[in-house]
């Protein structure tokens, strides 16, 4: 049965293209709603428009939060994943912060100038992922939170000075500290049991102030005692070196891939993937874009880079990073 759309509807639908906040858009998603006619034709489209709905509306709920419970402190993730900075005094965490994200934390040049967590998103491509800007460690001294804090998060970003030799004794301080708190660090390959993610972490290790005139030398270092067991790469944060390749590293380091849900006869929309685990199926994402099609899902068309070009799937298909699905009911 055809649509029958009108068109008041299709001048409505081109608004969404200039649409930048998420109220602005929840609004004319309404307003589109309002306009399809109510028919069985159109059942489909009314399930789409209400699923775009009911996610912008529960992502612009997901506001980063920081809640005290004592002294302790939980920041509600937001985005793709949650990387939660590590390092000792003044090694650049917040300044790395200031200069991949929007956020504008305060920074000085004497230790402990971030006092208490702080989030902030940054963008990846279409994907936006949480940063948490946290008090330095040190041998001495470690908030009581701080173990609280890493066990909630995705994984870890160790940030090291370059300005500053032998930083690889830092790094095992801050492996050390992390430890009497019952949280490991593990390396790239070792796969951690979902019952034991909040013990065993991931961590992508970078080095920064590469800008510096001894930072060759105090990375080569570091690479040697630490590749191939864990990602490394060198930046600065002032003055921009490698900081594109570095939101890259971060993507990669949370093992995660982008799907997009395709409409039939309709344009793809590229600026909000859905994001899911690697390793997700099918199944996964048609739970994730509705109830319905988790019920109701007959087949699915595919569209992928490497492959598919709108070939059926069965359920059971294992996502990629970029996969174009449209499903049927």
């Amino acid at each position: 049965m055809p649509a029958n759309l009108t068109p008041q509807y299709f001048e409505t639908e081109k608004k969404l293209k200039t649409a930048k906040t998420h109220q602005e858009k929840i609004k004319i998603l309404d307003e589109l709603l309002s306009l399809v006619p109510k028919h069985k034709g159109t059942e489909k489209l009314q399930a789409l428009l209400k699923t775009k709905i009911a996610k912008l509306k529960s992502a612009a709920q997901k506001k980063p939060t920081i809640a005290k419970y004592g002294p302790t402190y939980r920041i509600e993730k937001a985005g793709a994943g949650q990387i939660v900075l590590v390092g000792p005094p003044n090694a650049g965490k917040s300044m790395l912060v200031k200069s991949i994200t929007n956020a504008n934390p305060e920074i000085g040049e004497y230790p402990f100038t971030t006092r208490m967590p702080s989030p902030a998103m940054m963008t990846y491509q279409n994907t936006q992922i949480q940063l948490i800007d946290a008090p330095p460690i040190t041998p001495e001294y470690m908030e009581a939170w701080y173990p609280e804090l890493i066990k909630g998060a995705d994984g870890i970003l160790f940030l090291l000075d370059l300005g500053s030799p032998d930083q690889i004794n830092v790094f095992q301080v801050l492996v050390s500290k992390l430890k009497e708190k019952k949280i490991e660090i593990v390396t790239k390959d070792h796969s951690v049991p979902p019952e034991n993610k909040d013990f065993f972490k991931k961590a992508l290790i970078v080095a920064n102030k590469i800008d510096l005139s001894s930072a060759e030398e105090n990375f080569l270092s570091l690479k040697k005692a630490l590749e191939p067991e864990f990602n490394l790469i060198s930046v600065s944060a002032f003055r921009g070196d490698n900081l594109e390749e570095l939101k890259k590293k971060i993507f990669i380091f949370l093992d995660v891939l982008r799907v997009y849900s395709k409409v039939p006869g309709k344009k793809i929309d590229f600026n909000e993937p859905y994001i899911l685990k690697k390793g997700s199926t099918l199944m996964d994402m048609a739970k994730v874009v509705h109830k319905d099609f988790a019920r109701k899902l007959k087949y699915a068309r595919i569209w992928s880079k490497n492959k598919y070009q709108g070939q059926k799937v069965n359920r059971d298909y294992i996502l990629e990073d970029e996969d174009v699905i449209e499903l049927h009911i």
